[in-house]
C-alpha cells in the first residue's frame, strides 16, 4: 500500500514538474509563434546543380540513442553533420563537446534553446527526448527557424502531433519523424511488393523484448504507454505498408494479464490488438515488454503469395527473410566501421536533401500523425473491450 501511495505521488509530481515546464515552454513558445506568423521564415533554396552544402544538425536529448546511434551515424552522412548539442546536463554538453569538437556557442541547455534563432550554424534540431515533451522541444525549435526531426513515436496524443505540424508549417519549416525503417531496404520491399503484386491481405507479427528496469518507457505521462508506443508503432507501421500504404479503419485490442505489475504498474505489459484495413485486410499483432519476438509476415488473398521476416524484422541484425520467389539476396546494409548506423545515417542525409531541394519528405509529420491516430484507438479498445473506429 506504501509503494502505491509513494507511486501516485511520484507520478503527480512528474505531471506537475511536466505541465510547469511544458506551459513555460508553451508560452514563450507561443508568442514567438505568433511573431514569426507576421513574419514567416523564407521558403529553402533549392540547392543548385554540382552545390554542395552540409546542413548543421544539433541533437537535443543527449541519451542512449543519441549517443549510440545517431551521433555516429552523423560521422558519415553525406548531406548534413553534428554541430550542436541541447541537454539538461552540462556534464554531458562538456563531454560531446570534446568528443565531437563543438563550439562553445553551439551548446544549448534547454532553458536557452531559444537563442538557436541566432545561429546559422545549425540548420536541423533533432528531437530525441521522451515522447511527451517532443511537441515542447519540437515547436520551440521550428519558432527559432529550424526544420525538425522528431523521434518515434512523434507525440503521445493526435492534438500534440498536429501542434508540431501547425508550428512548422507557420515557421515554414520542415517536419520528419525519426522512422529509420524507412530507409531499410529489408522493410522497403514490403511496400515494393504491394505495389507491385497487389496489398497483402492477412498479416500478422510480433515486436517485443524483455524489458528490465523502471524507466520513462514505462511511465505512462512520459511514453504515453508501453510497449505498443514503443514497439507496437513498428507493427502499425509495417501493416499500413503493406496494406498499400494506408490507414486502418478499426482496431480491437486487449491487455494479458501482467506477471510484473511491480514493474508495468501503469502501461500494459503485452497486448493482443488487430487492424483492419478499408478493402478487408487484416493485421493480427502482438507487442511486448515480457518476452522477445521481432517477426513480421503478410500474405496476399490466396496466402500463395507472401513476405515473412522469419527474424530481426524490425531491428539491425541481418534478418532472414523468405518470399514466394525466395529469399531476399540482397544485404540489409554492411555495418560501417563496425557501427549499425546507416538506417539513421540515409534518413537524416534524405530530410537534409529534403531541405536543400524543398521536397516532400518520406517519413512526414502526417505520418507520424496517422500513425498515433491508429495508437490512441487501439488503447481505447483496450480501455472499453469494443472494437474502436480509427
Amino acid at each position: 500500500m506504501m509503494m502505491k501511495t509513494q507511486t501516485n505521488q511520484n507520478s503527480s509530481r512528474r505531471e506537475f514538474l511536466r505541465r510547469l515546464s511544458i506551459g513555460t515552454a508553451a508560452v514563450a513558445s507561443g508568442i514567438s509563434l505568433v511573431a514569426r506568423a507576421q513574419q514567416p521564415s523564407p521558403a529553402p533554396t533549392p540547392q543548385k546543380s554540382g552545390e554542395k552544402k552540409k546542413l548543421g544538425v544539433a541533437l537535443l536529448g543527449l541519451g542512449r540513442y543519441a549517443t549510440n546511434e545517431l551521433a555516429p551515424a552523423l560521422q558519415i552522412t553525406k548531406n548534413c553533420e553534428l554541430v550542436g548539442a541541447v541537454s539538461g546536463h552540462p556534464e554531458k554538453l562538456a563531454a560531446w563537446q570534446k568528443q565531437y569538437n563543438l563550439p562553445d556557442k553551439n551548446l544549448y541547455s534547454y532553458h536557452t534553446m531559444d537563442r538557436l534563432a541566432d545561429n546559422p550554424d545549425i540548420d536541423i534540431v533533432y528531437v530525441v527526448t521522451p515522447p511527451e515533451l517532443h511537441p515542447v522541444y519540437a515547436i520551440r525549435a521550428a519558432n527559432a527557424g529550424k526544420h525538425v526531426i522528431s523521434e518515434k513515436p512523434m507525440a503521445t496524443t493526435p492534438d500534440d502531433c498536429q501542434a508540431m505540424i501547425d508550428a512548422c508549417k507557420a515557421a515554414n519549416r520542415k517536419l520528419s519523424v525519426g522512422y529509420r525503417l524507412h530507409f531499410d531496404p529489408y522493410f522497403l520491399e514490403i511496400g515494393r511488393l504491394a505495389k507491385e503484386e497487389g496489398p497483402f491481405m492477412k498479416m500478422t507479427g510480433d515486436r517485443s523484448f524483455v524489458f528490465g528496469n523502471r524507466a520513462w518507457r514505462v511511465d505512462k505521462i512520459l511514453g504515453g504507454g508501453g510497449p505498443m508506443m514503443d514497439l507496437g508503432i513498428y507493427l502499425v507501421q509495417a501493416a499500413c505498408a503493406a496494406a498499400g500504404e494506408v490507414a486502418p479503419v478499426a482496431v480491437t485490442a486487449k491487455q494479458r494479464s501482467k506477471t510484473r505489475p511491480e514493474l508495468f504498474y501503469d502501461v500494459e505489459e503485452t497486448l493482443d490488438f488487430t487492424l483492419e484495413f478499408p478493402n478487408g485486410a487484416k493485421f493480427v499483432g502482438v507487442t511486448s515488454f515480457n518476452h522477445s519476438s521481432d517477426t513480421f509476415r503478410a500474405e496476399n488473398e490466396s496466402g500463395k503469395g507472401f513476405i515473412d521476416f522469419q527474424a530481426h524484422a524490425f531491428s539491425y541484425g541481418p534478418g532472414t527473410v523468405v518470399t514466394d520467389k525466395g529469399p531476399l539476396q540482397f544485404p540489409r546494409q554492411p555495418q560501417v566501421d563496425g557501427k549499425n548506423c546507416y538506417q539513421q545515417a540515409w534518413h537524416m542525409d534524405n530530410f537534409a536533401d529534403c531541405i536543400l531541394n524543398n521536397r516532400e519528405c518520406v517519413a512526414s509529420g502526417e505520418m507520424g500523425l496517422r500513425d498515433i491516430k491508429i495508437t490512441s484507438a487501439v488503447y481505447e479498445a483496450m480501455r472499453t473491450g469494443q472494437k474502436v473506429m480509427v
